[in-house]
């Protein structure tokens, strides 16, 4: 198997919400192992209206480098709108995303991108071992099985956030959601597009820093909210209801 390397041009991106302490290091080690790949690469911060220091650190790590590049939501719309806007403002023919805070190794992207053969259209990272407490886990694994068996999702964990994407896949598909349960709309409209999936595992580390900022009644009610809207109209489309 071969990469693109030198051929396909690679985006990250990485959505951010308060996340000042781990960035720095997401984009140093995002700028060190891309130029492995290619020499067509960059790197954009969506910064989803942080009220700590991201914003200015964005700011600064995109006039340190050329490759660089920030982006602010005037304040703070979700997880699904960070991610929808990284998907609107890169360029690259694969775009990589990951969160910001940190539980991800950016340099595992070398175990992806030689996945991203001829006719494979999506690799997927899945969790190795979950490193959150026992009821982020529960929860977790209670949120992925179901979404799987209602969606009939192609991948394993459509909670780990570690993936690769072809442009050409995504501009196949419209995203809406503003939430976390962008992930499913995602892997599902993909599915439903005729998208090839791959898999391979990836590390998860615990928090160092801060504490998580999904779990918040406004924030899980929202996304049970959209995870219900998705099924039903799945449900609809597959009844023959929508067209």
């Amino acid at each position: 198997m071969s990469s693109p390397n030198n051929k396909s041009s690679i985006s990250v991106f990485f959505p951010v919400f308060n996340d000042q302490r781990t960035i720095g290091a997401l984009v140093q080690n995002a700028l060190s192992v891309l130029p492995s790949f290619t020499d067509k690469y960059e790197v954009v911060l969506i910064n989803d209206g942080s009220t700590d220091a991201s914003g200015a650190i964005a700011n600064q790590l995109a006039r340190n480098s050329a490759h660089v590049r920030a982006i602010h939501h005037s304040h703070n719309q979700g997880y699904g709108a960070a991610i929808r806007t990284g998907f609107e403002n890169t360029t690259g023919d694969l775009i990589f995303y990951t969160d910001g805070d940190g539980q991800y190794d950016v340099l595992e992207l070398a175990l992806l991108v030689p996945l991203m053969t001829d006719g494979v259209d999506v690799v997927n990272g899945y969790k190795i071992k979950r490193q959150d407490n026992r009821s982020r886990r529960a929860s977790g694994a209670i949120y992925n099985n179901l979404a799987r068996c209602l969606f009939r999702l192609p991948i394993r964990d459509v909670d780990c956030d570690f993936r690769l994407v072809r442009r050409s896949a995504i501009e196949r598909i419209l995203l809406r959601k503003s939430s976390g349960a962008v992930c499913v709309e995602l892997v599902r409209k993909l599915s439903l597009a005729g998208c090839v999936f791959r898999e391979v595992p990836v590390h998860h580390y615990s928090r160092l820093h801060g504490k998580s900022q999904f779990f918040t009644p406004r924030r899980v009610g929202r996304t049970i909210f959209d995870f219900c809207a998705i099924w039903i109209a799945s449900f609809l489309l597959d009844s023959g209801a929508l067209h």
